[in-house]
């Protein structure tokens, strides 16, 4: 019994560095496919969205029809789309490099599914563990995706600097062995059982309730606070405050990794009273993007930037925490309205941050603003889009503190199908 445990919790854990591996590669070897097969920004940016809006899909799916799904069999499935999207992101452009593209999404959707089945199956198999404390494991878990991050950006970066960008495709299919281990481990393990409501009727019991909208809105923000620095920090650190772009890279995801590991691995160690936590990490993140965005000095810009990865740690799996603990006959399907709800953050928040940029720098009027201030029009537009990002911990301050307030009077309702 005891082993069987182990191997499903390292199952998982190769899952969520699998997750990290396929989300943190491709913003990595963009300027790679832009010089390579002359892809344009635009359509490199479009990738991003692609994978989010395909992980967004599953989740939603899931959040409906999780009681049509064969649990164990779609466990098992993940890990090897997860293999295969890579090794067609990878092999499509080097066998037909005129239809490099074409390649990258075919992959891209493909191992984004992957990511969006861990997303919604990976947190309840932990949750549905034994354990003398779940909430700790829960932040274990989510932890290792973190560190996974780091590994991965670390592993890049040395591999393209050994081996120059033409050999990118091996370093993918190296990547890829990462859910073969995951679903090696599946495969030969058996899962616990998972709660998933019995037929519609049951989620739409679930879909009345108050406390599902207000943990979905926690995660939203949660989501967006996190996601939109860990993709803004690396080139708001090189075009707004100079710093040069290899640091700029390591340092703006690297470092936003590293932080973000540590907080959830203390909270693994020591933490508890998720509610109180996310509401001081709301906090700390609301004060570390106001600094980045106004200062000029590189260094404070650079600590502030790598500090919010410390306090959004725990605002995603926290979130996860906080729901599971007052709705704990959701099951699955909880997992997955979460899951869609801290995508859309994900999604939101950066995409936002970018509109708000080319808007100021667009403007006309900007210009007299940027030269008074002795900045560039790109760097007075992604200051103005850091403070946009800070909008979304802000909110999250009053709705964390809502939660902390109702913490005791929390009530959960039985499943009704």
């Amino acid at each position: 019994m005891a082993s069987n445990i182990k191997r499903v919790k390292f199952a998982c854990y190769a899952g969520n560095i699998t997750q990290a591996t396929t989300g943190n590669i491709p913003p990595l070897l963009f300027l790679t496919f832009h010089t390579l097969y002359g892809i344009s920004y635009s359509l490199l940016g479009l990738l991003v969205l692609i994978f989010f809006f395909s992980q967004l899909g599953i989740d939603l799916v899931f959040s409906l029809f999780s009681h049509k799904f064969n649990i164990r069999k779609t466990v098992c499935l993940m890990p090897v789309l997860a293999i295969l999207g890579l090794a067609i992101y990878a092999l499509f452009p080097l066998f037909l490099p005129q239809y490099a593209y074409l390649g990258l999404v075919i992959g891209t959707v493909i191992f984004a599914v992957s990511s969006g089945l861990a997303e919604v199956l990976i947190s309840p198999i932990i949750a549905a563990l034994p354990s003398d404390n779940p909430e700790r494991e829960m932040s274990k878990l989510h932890s290792i995706y973190a560190w996974g991050v780091v590994g991965v950006v670390l592993f890049c970066t040395v591999f393209l600097l050994l081996f120059q960008s033409e050999s990118w495709h091996w370093m993918v299919l190296l990547c890829a062995a990462i859910p073969l281990v995951g679903a090696i481990l599946f495969f030969t393990c058996e899962l616990p059982t998972m709660e998933t409501p019995q037929k519609i009727s049951g989620v739409v019991e679930h879909l009345k309730k108050k406390e599902l909208w207000l943990c979905v809105f926690a995660i939203f923000l949660g989501g967006a606070s996190e996601c939109t620095m860990a993709q803004w920090s690396s080139s708001y650190l090189e075009q707004a405050l100079g710093i040069p772009k290899i640091w700029g890279d390591v340092f703006g995801v690297a470092l936003f990794g590293f932080t973000l590991g540590l907080g959830r691995t203390l909270y693994a160690k020591y933490g508890q009273n998720a509610e109180k936590i996310l509401f001081l990490g709301a906090i700390g993140a609301t004060v570390c993007y106001l600094t980045a965005a106004l200062t000029n000095a590189a260094w404070l810009g650079l600590i502030a930037c790598g500090l919010t990865g410390f306090c959004v740690s725990m605002l995603w799996p926290g979130s996860l925490i906080i729901a599971s603990e007052r709705i704990p006959t959701g099951g699955v399907f909880l997992y997955a309205m979460m899951a869609a709800g801290g995508d859309l953050g994900a999604s939101v928040g950066p995409q936002l941050v970018g509109v708000v940029t080319d808007g100021v720098m667009a403007n006309a009027s900007a210009v007299q603003l940027a030269q008074k201030w002795g900045l560039t029009l790109e760097q007075l537009g992604m200051k103005f889009g850091m403070l946009v990002g800070m909008l979304f911990p802000l909110i999250a301050i009053f709705l964390y503190l809502r939660l902390l307030r109702t913490r005791k009077k929390a009530q959960t309702l039985p499943l009704q199908s």
